[in-house]
């Protein structure tokens, strides 16, 4: 190991290499910025050695060149790789430090280089010092190069080719790196083909993080892995990205699989079978009715919840029990409009309209939207909730008026219904609401808040409590509740989504809401009030009868639902019976 002496002489050695070569990439921008792409101060070279017993020449030890590489834009010139542009550059920038060898490469040449299985030209940017990359071209290659090494040396016997892809490699600007790995799985014996590309995955794309941190690339760095025989069962169902992947792709490692298919590609003998472009031409009209679908989902569903959770949670906190859909807009008139008097009716007429317009929406009746209309229900859905949000101060301060008895009482009922829907048992409201907390990540603090409340309804019991602790204690007690109530709501509408599986049946399209122990299945969507109900019984759905959209919305209030669904083969078999045997779940 050097001594700290010798250490510092190196340190100083490095600096003023580093210092001339970042002089030289100054002056040669100055002349050639438009040509080059990307610099690089390499490794020294290593001294050729003095055949023995031949003296040294002593004229021959001239000053060390510093190796740096220019990397040079050859993709608007007539011929690739562009040998005459290097050349002219080379014997400029030759001419330019005395102290500098420069390496000079056309892109065309390096890819030429990689695709005659040579990687020398890699392996030296791999050790580079970059100075200039502004389009990442060198950034893109350092990382691929580091990150095949540390895949070849750990798995090299499963990898047939490692390809680099995507806008960079096509010599376009990008945000970010995309490489391809593809996995040998024609002579996989101890597990499945699904699960060695499962196992392999993971591995491959956390050393792809690791090659990120040892390179510095600043870029997202993107690992696709593909088994040998997905990657064939793609090239012959003609996908476009394979097509694109074989066309502008660049094999850093190819064990002879990668090239000679890119070749035939180049040829024209590969393909696509009648089959697949029929395949790619009814994929096509799918996926354009899946996103005017998703445009309509997300302009009625999530705008009809978004407006729809924050108004239940708002009778809530005034002491209505928890709503159903349907009876919210009802309940909203009658309570804050004509009770109270403290919401205009314009926005329960908004909260209607929005609410027609989902049942349009899962009815068939509206199959289409404009982006005109979509703007104005954002406008409405926004002011409403901004409105909302004013209601909250008015119920607060409508109820100041009520004694903590009351408020406290709702405390208990709120919480108490909580902890029933999530199923949780317990002796004291804290135990069972600490559990709930547990189970959710939510933070202790709540749980802290409860005991002071129940603590602070002992005192208020005991005539302890002075008024202004008391108004304290019951804006807590709002705030707390108001938190709690938009959890449980937010939670329940994610959960009957996760237990929702979706159908297909001939040219209908239906879904099965899976409880914990009964199914509500609904078979064709544009039908949602047509509902059927069964008992989940070991597996199997018994007990069908004829439900309503009322009864759904009720039953979801009062059950829990379950965190994840499983549909057996039986209770599979009984769907069959109830929606039709040409059923297909869509996953």
């Amino acid at each position: 190991m050097p001594s700290p002496e010798e250490q510092e002489k190196i340190k100083e050695k490095v600096k003023k290499i580093k210092d001339k070569a970042e002089k030289f990439k100054e002056k040669i921008l100055k002349t050639h910025k438009k040509q080059i792409l990307g610099v690089a101060l390499l490794p020294p070279k290593k001294e050729e050695s003095t055949p023995k017993g031949i003296p040294a020449d002593p004229l021959k030890k001239d000053k060390q060149k510093i190796n740096v590489l220019i990397l040079l834009d050859d993709s608007k010139s007539e011929f690739q790789p562009d040998f005459k542009l290097r050349d002219k550059i080379f014997k400029e920038l030759e001419k330019t430090d005395n102290e500098i060898y420069p390496e000079v490469y056309t892109v065309s040449e390096v890819k030429e280089t990689l695709f005659d299985s040579k990687y020398e030209i890699l392996q030296m940017i791999a050790m580079s010092a970059i100075l200039y990359d502004p389009m990442d071209v060198l950034g893109a290659l350092k990382i691929s190069e580091v990150h095949k090494s540390m895949v070849l040396q750990k798995f090299e016997k499963y990898i047939v080719s490692y390809v680099a892809a995507g806008s960079l490699f096509r010599g376009e600007k990008s945000n970010d790196i995309d490489v391809y790995v593809v996995i040998d799985d024609t002579d996989v014996r101890r597990m499945t083909r699904v699960e060695l590309r499962d196992k392999l995955r993971s591995l491959i794309i956390s050393q792809g993080f690791e090659a990120a941190a040892i390179t510095g690339v600043k870029k997202d760095f993107h690992v696709q892995i593909y088994i040998l025989t997905d990657f064939w069962e793609s090239i012959k169902d003609a996908h476009p990205v394979i097509f694109t992947l074989l066309r502008d792709g660049v094999p850093i490692y190819d064990r002879g699989v990668f090239t000679p298919w890119r070749l035939l590609l180049n040829m024209g003998r590969i393909r696509p079978s009648p089959e697949a472009i029929d395949m790619q031409m009814d994929m096509g009209e799918k996926l354009l009715e899946r996103a005017k679908k998703k445009l309509l989902m997300i302009a009625g569903e999530d705008l009809y919840y978004g407006i729809l959770n924050p108004s239940q949670a708002a009778l809530m906190l005034y002491g209505v029990s928890p709503p159903t859909p349907k009876e919210t807009v009802k309940l909203l008139e009658e309570v804050f409009v004509k009770k109270e008097k403290i919401l205009e009716q314009k926005y329960v007429d908004t909260l209607e309209k929005i609410r027609v317009f989902f049942k349009k929406i899962e009815h068939g009746k509206v199959k289409e939207i404009k982006g005109a209309e979509i703007d104005q229900l954002l406008i409405d859905a926004e002011d409403y909730l901004k409105r909302i949000k004013k209601l909250f101060k008015q119920i607060e301060r409508k109820t100041e008026k009520e004694s903590f008895t009351e408020l406290y009482k709702n405390l208990e009922k709120s919480i108490g219904d909580i902890l029933k829907t999530e199923g949780i048992k317990y002796t004291k409201l804290e135990l069972g609401f600490k559990k709930f907390c547990q189970k959710e990540n939510l933070p202790e603090t709540l749980v802290n808040n409860l005991k002071s409340f129940v603590n602070a309804n002992k005192d208020f019991k005991a005539k302890k409590l002075i008024k202004a602790e008391s108004d304290k204690i019951k804006r807590e007690i709002r705030t707390f509740l108001r938190a709690v109530v938009e959890h449980s709501q937010r939670k329940k509408f994610l959960g009957v989504e996760r237990a929702k599986l979706k159908f297909k049946n001939k040219d209908k399209f239906g879904e099965v809401l899976l409880l914990k122990d009964q199914a509500f299945i609904i078979k064709d969507l544009k039908q949602k009030d047509k509902i059927k109900k069964a008992v989940i019984e070991k597996g199997r759905l018994k007990e069908v009868k004829d439900s309503t959209r009322d009864e759904l919305d009720k039953t979801l209030l009062d059950v829990e639902v379950p965190q994840s669904i499983s549909l057996t083969p039986g209770l599979f078999e009984d769907l069959k019976k109830i929606v039709g045997k040409d059923i297909e779940l869509l996953l």
